[in-house]
């Protein structure tokens, strides 16, 4: 499987540098996933490089190189000691042909019940691995429906979901542009200035640091919801200045 020889073509830094590092790096370093004081890993940390390691397995065979550029990603998150081990086991279990990748996004899903932006959040983080080489590919494409739908959403919401990142990609890479910042928001460019100023702000009500913090997370969760807010916000900005409010 090329899925961290994608990443590593891709550009690391640039495709898992902010937000998704941050959330990941927020997860080992905080109450969450600490091995020391906890027999059992946090289920989102686990469960991430877990469907890495399945994602990595779903379109071919793992290579000793795969399993190099793993490790490479895991160097670039600065994972050591303990949570290195612990990373490194969830990729190899998710490789399993017997991984149950389903028994696994239940429970996550169970334990983000009440916290769907973080359960959208997981489904974010798998598209960007899905999307380094800058397409799904048919096998991956199945593996997110999946995530999608044991985490709540449905096909609508996760083509909704592609399509921001599609978006938000391609204007990091080239420079932001109307089509890029409306599929951001979720818009259609036809759509009038109220309909995307609606769409702009839900997107920010998912993703503010402080509703996420009304729910009881961390500070640093609010450092990670900001990487995002950011990118609708100026998205928003574009549109706005451009079809003039």
């Amino acid at each position: 499987m090329r899925i961290w020889g994608k990443l590593i073509g891709a550009g690391i830094g640039f495709m898992m540098g902010k937000w998704f590092g941050a959330l990941l790096g927020l997860y080992l370093g905080h109450r969450f996933i600490d091995a020391r004081r906890q027999r059992r890993p946090n289920p989102f940390f686990h469960t991430t490089f877990a469907v890495m390691g399945h994602m990595a397995k779903s379109t071919g065979q793992v290579t000793q190189q795969d399993i190099a550029l793993a490790s490479a990603l895991m160097d670039q998150l600065g994972l050591r000691g303990d949570a290195r081990i612990i990373a490194q086991q969830a990729f190899s279990d998710g490789k399993s042909a017997d991984y149950p990748l389903r028994q696994r996004l239940k429970q996550l899903g169970l334990a983000l019940r009440f916290r769907r932006d973080l359960a959208q959040m997981f489904v974010e983080i798998q598209i960007q691995v899905a999307l380094a080489d800058g397409e799904v590919q048919a096998p991956e494409m199945r593996l997110l429906e999946i995530i999608a739908h044991e985490l709540g959403f449905n096909q609508e919401q996760l083509a909704q979901m592609l399509a921001r990142q599609k978006g938000g990609q391609h204007g990091q890479q080239t420079g932001m542009n109307m089509a890029d910042a409306c599929q951001i928001l979720g818009v259609d460019e036809a759509d009038d200035l109220r309909t995307i100023k609606r769409a702009y702000r839900k997107l920010m009500s998912q993703h503010h640091p402080d509703k996420l913090a009304s729910q009881g997370l961390p500070p640093e969760m609010a450092q990670v919801a900001q990487e995002k807010s950011q990118q609708i916000q100026s998205a928003w900005e574009f549109v706005r200045a451009n079809k003039g409010e």
